[in-house]
């Protein structure tokens, strides 16, 4: 029987108002088609990157996704008093080290020298920006003493400084990137399978896209009363509705990740469970304000397999007798676990929980009620840190 728990899943019902929390390349509401009917839907790599950008908040970490790095570079040694122009030669020879790259074009479209941008992006502790200032500042005899770095058609030749000492700096990482993971094909060994899962989150009804008729007005043209009309008019899409977001802990994998790193596993996990359950993506934030709480946060710690309740809403929700999904979601959800926890045993169910600002009870397949979102996340990490001989569902 398993004592040491694998996956932490997370598991969160969420009705966002009207909104467009993740738009396609037609600025429209991105939608799936599941259960035989339109579901908004908001991609995992959005409310990743808004739980990303909590969890460096709360946790103090951050990294850095770019492909400015040699302009980050230039930037750092401007402000240590290198003259621009040996700064951007120091940044540019960063950027070739990386593989390839583009040259930054005026606004005569032609070439800047020692200006360029790496074509992929690396993703790095916003620390290795100083860290690859500080390797110029000991190459920085060698830079003053180059020759030119540009030729004719604009392009940098190859990196003069050590590419060894650039490539050890950029294969650093930190908790973000132990968690999140890294894809960085162009430096080898430098790329980091993440430990955490995020699915994208749909609604768990059948749901329609509104479209938001608008106009502009003319202040003066309202004040001087000289015309009629707007000065601009559109149109935008929008839903409403309740969202199923699920996101499980490889464990194991961030235990190997952060081997070696001198990190509390539980600070980590609880900065993350808090962001999981409460960020929610900025697009259109200042039209919309979709600053809303979960409905509920349930947590389970699984020995054996991480377990999504997506299928819980392949028949869409209905709404209740005076209205709402997010109701009729919860009892969907209580259901579909306790199937669930029938149909597989809970012999690999270590622990479960669950917290919501509004319910009071549920069946028991969500587990024991907890009251605060704190107190739910303490209970889980605790757990994880006591390591407790005897199942606790």
């Amino acid at each position: 029987m398993p004592t040491r728990p694998r996956f932490l899943d997370i598991h969160v019902l969420q009705s966002i108002p009207f909104a467009n929390l993740n738009r396609d390349d037609t600025n429209s509401v991105k939608t799936v088609l599941y259960g035989g009917v339109l579901r908004t839907r908001v991609s995992s790599q959005s409310w990743k990157r808004a739980v990303r950008g909590e969890f460096e908040r709360i946790s103090g970490d951050s990294a850095l996704r770019t492909r400015r790095i040699g302009e980050a570079v230039t930037r750092e040694l401007a402000d240590r008093s290198w003259p621009r122009p040996l700064a951007e030669r120091a940044g540019a020879h960063i950027a070739a080290a990386i593989g390839k790259f583009e040259i930054i074009l005026d606004d005569a479209k032609k070439p800047i020298p020692n200006l360029v941008v790496t074509n992929a992006m690396v993703y790095v502790p916003r620390a290795v920006v100083s860290d690859l200032a500080d390797l110029a500042e000991e190459h920085r005899e060698m830079l003053e003493s180059m020759a030119k770095d540009i030729k004719k058609n604009g392009d940098v030749k190859d990196c003069a400084l050590p590419k060894a000492g650039i490539y050890a700096i950029l294969r650093t990482r930190n908790d973000v990137i132990n968690l999140f993971g890294r894809m960085l094909a162009e430096i080898e060994r430098a790329g980091v399978d993440g430990a955490v899962q995020v699915a994208h989150a749909m609604t768990t009804h059948e749901n329609d896209v509104d479209l938001d008729y608008f106009t502009a007005v003319d202040d003066l043209t309202s004040t001087w009363k000289d015309g009629t009309g707007s000065a601009h008019m559109g149109h935008a899409e929008f839903s409403a509705g309740t969202f199923y977001r699920y996101a499980t802990v490889d464990l194991e994998e961030l235990a190997g990740n952060l081997s070696g790193a001198d990190t509390d596993v539980q600070e980590l996990l609880t900065a993350f469970l808090t962001a999981f359950a409460l960020a929610v993506p900025q697009a259109k934030k200042n039209s919309t304000a979709p600053h809303t709480l979960p409905h509920l946060v349930h947590l389970s710690l699984r020995g054996d397999r991480p377990v999504s309740y997506a299928a819980a809403f392949e028949q869409p929700t209905r709404p209740a007798v005076h209205g709402g999904h997010a109701v009729p979601s919860v009892e969907a959800l209580a259901a579909y676990a306790e199937a669930a926890g029938t149909f597989l045993g809970t012999q690999h169910l270590l622990w479960r929980g669950w917290s919501s600002p509004e319910l009071k009870d549920l069946p028991e397949g969500l587990g024991p009620r907890t009251d605060g979102l704190d107190a739910l996340i303490t209970g889980a990490v605790t757990r994880l840190a006591t390591r407790e001989e005897n199942n606790v569902v």
